[in-house]
């Protein structure tokens, strides 16, 4: 996958098939907006999704600062789903005052060379969001592109959007959300070396410090799958503090996996929340914090059917 940033000026290799929006989350909705651009490559087009760093929302400052799928995490959804090229757009005040026709005609027709561009009923775009489906099916014809409304997707009565997927996430329910996201809520980082007390109990744990502006369900214990060099593992995962052994505050996210024993600091991990265990707690001594992370992790067993 062909990854475009930090610039204005670039140019498709080939005629694209395109779809704009942040894609916070990637949920169901924007999974169907993705299946018809790859359709398209059966015509020989290139998908390309066309998004904005930083959300217009959070450069502007009426949106919330913490976001459900990093960059990172974005570009790994897409390369799995197929997807050819993502521009990551420089959004900037010079940037978002392009008028919505000329954004049109110089990113999409002139650099993108599209000729299929897939949209939500809300796509809004240009100088103070004033482009929308409406002027890509005027501008459609004149320019050589195609352009189709993709309408939200409904599942258990529930529009599926980021705001719902935000919600589910902030209560801690991501079970819920792995089904309107169409798979687990994710975490991905880099493993670093922590005070190694889970070694030192027998419970050794890879240890990740998400961003800062990753979206995380509350502090807790989740069951959980992690993809780390290729391979899936069952897991159980800590977020939060760590209120036992450390006054720091600082949020990590620590996974202890069932059967493991690999040297694997320095590689990035995704952490796939599964389901809600317990909440994080202060235990008065580390025996009694050895003894539930026990327990906890025989009823991870029992979970994961290992």
């Amino acid at each position: 996958m062909q990854i475009i940033r930090d610039t204005t000026d670039f140019v498709s290799p080939g005629e694209t098939a395109v779809s704009i929006g942040k894609f916070d989350g990637v949920h169901l909705g924007h999974r169907r907006l993705l299946e018809e651009l790859l359709d398209q490559k059966e015509k020989g087009l290139l998908a390309t999704v066309f998004t904005f760093d930083p959300y217009p929302e959070i450069f502007f400052g009426f949106g919330s600062k913490q976001i459900l799928t990093t960059l990172e995490e974005k570009e790994q959804i897409f390369e799995k789903m197929g997807i050819d090229i993502l521009v990551e757009f420089p959004f900037n005040a010079k940037n978002a005052a392009t008028p919505s026709r000329d954004f049109v005609t110089r990113f999409l027709c002139s650099h993108l060379r599209a000729r299929f561009v897939a949209a939500g009923p809300d796509l809004s775009f240009g100088d103070h969001g004033s482009g929308n489906f409406a002027l890509l099916e005027e501008l459609g014809p004149e320019y050589g592109f195609t352009a189709k409304k993709i309408e939200k997707v409904v599942m258990d009565d529930n529009i599926i959007s980021s705001t719902l997927i935000r919600r589910l996430i902030t209560t801690g329910e991501v079970t819920t959300a792995a089904r309107f996201l169409g798979e687990p809520y994710m975490v991905r980082g880099r493993i670093v070396h922590g005070k190694a007390l889970g070694r030192r109990i027998g419970i050794p744990t890879l240890n990740q410090v998400p961003p800062q502006d990753k979206l995380l369900p509350p502090f807790g214990v989740y069951y959980s799958d992690v993809v780390l060099g290729g391979k899936k593992y069952c897991g159980m995962t800590n977020i939060g503090v760590k209120p036992t052994v450390s006054d720091e505050k600082r949020v990590t996210v620590e996974t202890y996996l069932y059967d493991f024993n690999g040297d694997v600091y320095g590689e990035t991990a995704t952490v796939q929340l599964l389901t809600h265990r317990r909440p994080e707690l202060k235990f008065s001594s580390i025996e009694e914090l050895k003894a539930t992370m026990e327990q906890d992790i025989q009823a991870g067993r029992e979970y994961h059917g290992i």
